[in-house]
């Protein structure tokens, strides 16, 4: 059970990244790294590691994401009628993509030559350890509290004023 949902979280991180990379669309793509950032997450908790995956949600979803979705909603559309068609269009010689081509292949090739190489055995006694979340839960609510809160606050008045600047853009109206 456990091989299955790591290989559904690798296949819908996998997935999302290659859909992030193929899209024309920046907010599908802005999407797609939601989807890349909690398969990541899942990773995290399967591995043990529950600290790093509420910290990739919290950074990573909760703050880097945001952000870049307010970038791409604050930017303006050019209204000149140079643009093509095609959004996201970039022109590359047919001879850099084919040297990009060869070096992705042939680092592809080596990454996989040193996982199928690797001997991937556990040695010495499986050590149990408690989740850590707990404690962090308890710190962060008791003896820094203050500080939490003041980088809520922050975060909601940078929030309002991103707000503000999306609604009056346009001065001359």
């Amino acid at each position: 059970m456990e091989a299955a949902a790591f290989y559904s979280f690798s296949i819908l991180a996998i997935a999302s990244a290659l859909f992030i990379l193929f899209s024309r669309n920046l907010i599908y793509g802005a999407f797609a790294l939601f989807l890349a950032f909690l398969g990541v997450a899942a990773l995290y908790v399967l591995a043990g590691a529950d600290f790093l995956a509420v910290t990739q949600i919290m950074v990573y979803v909760g703050g880097i994401l945001v952000l870049l979705i307010f970038g791409i909603m604050l930017t303006q559309k050019a209204n000149n009628n140079t643009v093509s068609d095609t959004p996201n269009k970039v022109e590359v010689l047919p001879s850099r993509e084919i040297a990009g081509f060869l070096a992705g292949s042939g680092l592809f090739v080596f990454l996989g030559y040193i996982i199928l190489d690797a001997r991937f055995a556990m040695q010495g006694e499986v050590i149990s350890s408690n989740s850590t979340i707990r404690t962090i839960g308890v710190e962060l609510m008791t003896s820094h509290l203050l500080p939490f809160e003041i980088a809520a606050i922050l975060l909601l008045v940078a929030l309002v004023g991103a707000a503000y600047l999306a609604l009056n853009r346009n001065p001359a109206q």
